[in-house]
């Protein structure tokens, strides 16, 4: 029971802010910068904002591909069935893997929430209709040597399942593993 209290919080301080950020940034990007077109430099030749268009998954894989936004909202759906699930049962022990979660929530939904309400609207049709829309990217770094020059452009959301990959990767070596003995917490 007190580990799903702790998730409820982390969920309201931690997963619900950063979902409510990444909306936010990708509406004021939509709302300022023209699709593939325009492009503000903030760190000159490092960093720029721009808007870009991903029905794909990271670094743009199966960008554009007919059925890309069926599978990857199917397996964001069926991730986040697993989370709770394990949210309810014990599955993630430690409080860094909790924490790790409360990340990977807020970055499947932010994604989830591009796939299911962008389309048309902003001057794209990806096939258009239900799923039809994709995922607004904006970050854009350019180190000057590969494989940076440049990163695939990401959001806020991508960068909350990054650290939660990294901080679930940590957790793995360093909490206690889930005892098959104990009966699940409810």
């Amino acid at each position: 029971m007190a580990q799903t209290t702790h998730m409820w919080r982390l969920f309201f301080c931690l997963s619900l802010p950063l979902y409510l950020l990444d909306q936010w940034t990708k509406s004021w990007i939509v709302g300022r910068f023209q699709l593939y077109v325009d492009e503000q430099e903030i760190i000159p030749g490092i960093f720029a904002l721009h808007h870009a268009a991903n029905t794909g998954v990271a670094f743009g894989m199966f960008n554009g591909t007919a059925y890309a936004n069926y599978a990857f909202t199917t397996l964001s759906l069926s991730v986040l069935v697993f989370l709770i699930w394990g949210c309810r049962t014990g599955v993630f022990p430690g409080k860094l893997s909790r924490f790790a979660v409360a990340l990977l929530i807020s970055g499947i939904l932010g994604n989830l929430t591009d796939r299911l309400c962008r389309s048309g609207e902003d001057g794209v049709l990806f096939g258009g209709g239900f799923l039809g829309g994709y995922v607004v990217d904006f970050l854009k770094f350019d180190f000057g040597f590969p494989p940076f020059n440049p990163w695939p452009s990401f959001n806020v959301a991508d960068s909350c399942v990054v650290c939660a990959a990294i901080l679930l990767a940590i957790a793995s070596f360093v909490e206690p593993t889930l005892n098959p003995n104990r009966k699940s917490a409810s």
